[in-house]
Formats: structure tokens, C-alpha cells, sequence
């Protein structure tokens, strides 16, 4: 890896997913949702979170007007979409309140937090019931993605508002999902749980469904962990995510990406998936959660990750949005093509990486 090779990725990823226009996001029937940046949802938000990110790292105040841009043009469709789904945008409010000091921002942390605290549908087991935008219920069933969309904008209003409620919240939202996720043979999440079956539905042990908490968790553990570092919680999470990360690295294939469902080594390779988890891996090692040896794979997937971006900053090989679906194999027919989010973790990964030299 040449630190030059990351930065020109990095910046070309960014303006892909920041500034590309509607002739370059393909003719697939999907291209809207795809690559429009102007709606508030999670795809989106996972890209606003992950400009953050690089902006901050970069310190680049470019990033910063970009994003508050951004949120001005598209605050007033948030209270139209408040479903566990659309939170992730939200993520970003604390980062923009400490660099403007705008008081928009403080207030609206606290009303989404407490919304999300009171309000929120829940499943019978206290978890976060995965809501989405689209015209689509999910009763009683809790998903891999929450951990990322919604739980992490929790932990991250417990830091700025140095709330212990918050944070202890974000912390059993946290512990719900590995609980009810974690498949204790082989250490892996599945996509979803269903309450009232009492089942994994599917029982796809997705990709990107892992990659939602390999980046997730490390990034709640370090803002909640700041509020209540004494919480009793964070030991089993703690064990739990070293299984994840030891169970991550062994399917991972010589190529340096992980299959689009982890135990099926002859489905596709997925590069948003890869990406997140080679991300929570990195923050993993330096947090501690995993052993030192993993940063080896997530190196490895830096360096495959690179020939999936084209010349024009688009992230190949991004598998589209992706529900609990009937079957695994329905997993290996999910088409690809450039996603925000897909843009989204791979700039979070380049960040990291370029935060090594």
C-alpha cells in the first residue's frame, strides 16, 4: 500500500458519492436509490457517516461545509421518515454540533435520543425492531443493520451529552443483537431473528449483515465506552466480538474479500460487506477486541479493494439493498452496482488505512 495510491482513492470515492451526477450512476432499475444522496435514509446516511469520518481525519473543512450542505437541504424530510432505518444520518450531528457549535444540532440530538429511548418499536425482547422507510413491516424482528443505522447515533449522543442512560441503552442494544444474532457454532451473526418464530428466518450468515457490527461495535464501544467504561455489559460484548473477529478472519479468501454469505466460499465476492468488516477489524486491534494478528487481513483487503474502484472514484462490486431474503441462495442473485454505502465503507476503510502511515 503506497499512501499516495490510498489518498487518491479516498478522495475520488468521496467525490463519487458526493458529487456525481445522475449520468454517471448507470441505467439499472435501481440507480435513484442507488446513488442519490439527497434523500434521508440509511443508504445515504451510511455515506454522510462515513464523510465524517474522512473529513475529520483529513482535516479537511471542505468536508465539513459539504455535509452541513447537505444536511440543510435535506433536514425537512427527517420528521417525515422517523423509522429505526433513517437514523443513521443522525450520527453525524454530534461531529457537526463540536465543529459549528450550532444549537440545531443539540437540539435535535436530544429529541431523536429521546424519541429513540421512549419511542421506538421494540420486539418482545427489548430490541429495537427494525422499521424501515419503504412500504414494509418487519414485525417482531430485529436485524444485523440496527447496530450500525441506529444504535451508534445512541452512543454517540451519550458522548456529547455525557449521558449514562444513553450510553448504557446503546450498550444492551448492542448485547440484544449479539444475543440474538450470534450463531454459537461458528461465531458468525446471521441477518435477522424473528420473536414471534422464534427463528434466524433465512439463516444467511450475510456479509454485510457481519460487517454492520465488525464496524459497529467498535465504534459504539468507544463513545459509550467513555460514559460507562464500567458498564457490566461490555465484557460479554467484548467476548462475543473477539468470536466474531476470529470467526471473520478465518473466511476470509485468499483474495483478501470475504463471499457474499460467509460459509458459502463459492458465492460472489462483496465489496461493501469486505470493506466493513476489514474496517472493524482495524478499529478492533487497535481497541483491543481482537488479537494484533487480524490487522494482517485487513491489509489484505485494503489492497483488493483498490482495483474495485474505478477510474471515476465508483465502488464495483456492491451488492444492492438487501432484505432478510427466502433463502440463502437468493443472497448470490442480489445484482451489484455502486451504492452510497457501498461508497460509504469503503471510505471508511481508506480513512483508517491512510491513518496508519
Amino acid at each position: 500500500m503506497r499512501k499516495e495510491d490510498l489518498n487518491r482513492a479516498a478522495r475520488n470515492v468521496y467525490s463519487f458519492m458526493m458529487h456525481s451526477k445522475p449520468a454517471e450512476w448507470g441505467d439499472h432499475a435501481w440507480t435513484d436509490w442507488a446513488m442519490n444522496i439527497d434523500k434521508w435514509d440509511w443508504n445515504p446516511g451510511v455515506g454522510i457517516i462515513a464523510a465524517a469520518q474522512y473529513g475529520k481525519a483529513a482535516g479537511d473543512r471542505q468536508v465539513v461545509r459539504d455535509i452541513e450542505a447537505w444536511v440543510r437541504k435535506n433536514k425537512g424530510q427527517s420528521d417525515t421518515v422517523k423509522v429505526i432505518n433513517s437514523m443513521a444520518p443522525y450520527a453525524v450531528f454530534p461531529w457537526l454540533y463540536e465543529e459549528t457549535g450550532e444549537t440545531f444540532y443539540a437540539e435535535k440530538i436530544g429529541e431523536i435520543a429521546d424519541w429513540m429511548i421512549e419511542q421506538a418499536p421494540r420486539t418482545r425482547e427489548g430490541a429495537l425492531e427494525h422499521t424501515v422507510t419503504e412500504k414494509a413491516t418487519f414485525r417482531e424482528q430485529i436485524w444485523a443493520d440496527t447496530v450500525f443505522m441506529a444504535v451508534l447515533f445512541l452512543a454517540r449522543a451519550a458522548r456529547i451529552r455525557a449521558d449514562r442512560r444513553l450510553a448504557e441503552e446503546a450498550l444492551r442494544q448492542v448485547l440484544l443483537h449479539l444475543r440474538a444474532l450470534q450463531d454459537d457454532q461458528t461465531g458468525l451473526l446471521y441477518h435477522g431473528w424473528n420473536c414471534e418464530t422464534g427463528s434466524w428466518m433465512s439463516a444467511a450468515r450475510w456479509n454485510r449483515a457481519n460487517a454492520w457490527n465488525a464496524a459497529g461495535v467498535p465504534m459504539i464501544l468507544e463513545e459509550a465506552g467513555a460514559v460507562c467504561g464500567d458498564s457490566g455489559m461490555i465484557g460479554e460484548i467484548r467476548e462475543r466480538y473477539h468470536r466474531l473477529a476470529e470467526a471473520l478472519a478465518q473466511r476470509q479468501n485468499s483474495s483478501g474479500l470475504w463471499p457474499t454469505v460467509l460459509d458459502r466460499p463459492g458465492f460472489y465476492e462483496e465489496t461493501s460487506g469486505s470493506a466493513g468488516i476489514a474496517y472493524g477489524l482495524y478499529l478492533a486491534v487497535r481497541q483491543g477486541l481482537a488479537p494484533a494478528s487480524l490487522q494482517h487481513c485487513a491489509d489484505r483487503t485494503v489492497v483488493a479493494l483498490l482495483p474495485k474502484i474505478r477510474a471515476d472514484g465508483a465502488v464495483s462490486g456492491v451488492s444492492g439493498g438487501t432484505p432478510v431474503l427466502e433463502s440463502v441462495e437468493a443472497y448470490n442473485e442480489v445484482p451489484v452496482f455502486p451504492t452510497l454505502y457501498g461508497q460509504g465503507l469503503a471510505l471508511l476503510l481508506l480513512t483508517e488505512a491512510l491513518s496508519r502511515f
